[in-house]
């Protein structure tokens, strides 16, 4: 079995590429297994030591909703001793005021279920007023924007799988 479990929500397909790149970055299935949280079983995510969750933000600050039909039932997961990196797709220019809330939000729900995060990413860069992915004036995790700066996608992915795989020892 792969070392890393990588779950994503996809609607348009951007979050599902970003997390195919992620898993190729890393060296492939040998290391990350992709599941799509629309498929998985939620149980699978008890199966890896280190998780990396996506998903966009949709509408005005909400989960994609393949992550909201089942975001209840992560309570009864125990994700004690377990690293989480999160990563996130959305439009810093046309959602300002919520830009990467999906990703805060399953941060914040993984926390309280016992889940460590690792993988922040700075916020300097981005053009944005509010964020529930932001603590300490950083990202919770890899903020990642097609829409406006896509040039800057692939280089970000790339130092952030530099950072994960320290930070997973892997």
């Amino acid at each position: 079995m792969a070392k890393i479990g990588l779950f994503y929500g996809s609607t348009t397909g951007n979050t599902e590429t970003a997390a195919e790149t992620i898993q190729a970055e890393f060296g492939g299935d040998d290391i990350v297994e992709l599941h799509n949280i629309a498929d998985a079983d939620l149980s699978e995510l008890e199966d890896y030591d280190c998780l990396i969750l996506g998903s966009p933000t949709w509408n005005i600050g909400e989960l994609q909703s393949d992550w909201e039909g089942c975001f209840d039932e992560l309570d009864d997961l125990d994700f004690s001793g377990k690293k989480v990196a999160y990563f996130g797709v959305g439009d810093q220019i046309g959602y300002a005021d919520n830009f990467q809330d999906a990703m805060g939000i399953l941060e914040e729900k993984v926390s309280s279920l016992g889940g460590q995060t690792v993988g922040h990413w700075p916020a300097d860069g981005y053009d944005f007023s509010e964020s529930k992915a932001v603590k300490n004036g950083k990202f919770i995790g890899l903020a990642l924007d097609d829409d406006n700066q896509d040039d800057l996608t692939e280089e970000r992915i790339q130092k952030w799988v530099v950072q994960l795989k320290s930070e997973f020892g892997v």
